[in-house]
């Protein structure tokens, strides 16, 4: 087996395991929007959704 098949059998089990996807739909327009805000902070589209979820998840811990 070489590296590279090790790897990515590799990366496939680790997703399998410790990610779970969450599927999110929203308006191209509003794609538009995060993506470009994303890039102003330097961030992937990706990067910058978990981000505004674990500042959330902060703000409202506060607030309980």
């Amino acid at each position: 087996m070489s590296n590279n098949s090790k790897k990515t059998e590799y990366n496939l089990n680790y997703a399998k395991t410790k990610l779970k996807r969450i599927p999110l739909d929203v308006k191209k327009e509003k794609y538009e929007e995060i993506a470009e805000a994303a890039a102003n902070v330097g961030e992937s589209v990706n990067g910058y959704i978990k981000t505004a979820i674990d500042q959330r998840i902060e703000r409202e811990k506060t607030t309980e």
